[in-house]
């Protein structure tokens, strides 16, 4: 299986953007607007420098907003690749089309072009802390039935529902808990006003809709 480029997509399709093809763009100044959709905490243990801090939560309650102000390519990063596309699907249903999905996400850049990126205070990914809860919670379960009371294995049972209702619905509730733990808190939290205050001249800005 082959994946679609730039020049062999369908007419009108965004195709999504290789580490390398961003690291192109970056060395030649040529970088287009870079939303990094992941948490603050996330943001601040590794980033690519230039990029803007907009959590998923956040675009996906201004996404019109954003949609209706700027316009150009616009490149989504994320850990891997997941949480960006979910931002996508927001800005494209409130006209954004252009928005690119960096593929594998700040982690893939930063195996294959590690001078693109920043490391800074060391923190668990959201994905990998949503793992570990899960599997202490499922791993409680089962000891609990067997060493305390069968009903403890109910708790197992809950985990797993919580997790087919997350891939169901493409959320992730305990992800959103985990995201207001102490351990996740930075010292200034993003906010949509600091967000488009930052964002370089050089983006293209629509015309006041009359």
């Amino acid at each position: 299986m082959t994946t679609a480029t730039a020049e062999t997509a369908p007419k009108n399709t965004v195709v999504p953007i290789s580490p390398t093809e961003l690291a192109e763009r970056l060395d030649t100044r040529q970088a287009p607007l870079l939303l990094d959709v992941r948490t603050p905490a996330e943001y601040e243990s590794l980033r690519v420098p230039g990029s803007h801090n907009v959590p998923l939560d956040l675009l996906q309650k201004n996404c019109e907003r954003i949609a209706g102000q700027y316009e150009g390519e616009v490149v989504l990063i994320c850990q891997t690749g997941n949480r960006a596309k979910q931002a996508k699907e927001h800005l494209r249903s409130a006209g954004l089309d252009s928005a690119r999905v960096l593929e594998g996400g700040v982690t893939a850049l930063e195996s294959e072009h590690k001078h693109h990126t920043r490391r800074g205070q060391n923190r668990w990914a959201m994905d990998r802390q949503v793992r570990m809860v899960a599997g202490s919670l499922v791993l409680t379960g089962f000891l609990g039935s067997k060493l305390i009371s069968p009903k403890i294995g109910y708790l197992a049972g809950a985990v797993g529902a919580g997790l087919t209702f997350s891939a169901l619905t493409d959320s992730c509730a305990m992800a959103s808990a985990l995201q207001k733990m102490p351990w996740n808190q930075v010292d200034a939290d993003p906010s949509l006003e600091k967000f488009l205050a930052e964002i370089p001249s050089a983006v293209q800005v629509k015309a006041p809709r009359r």
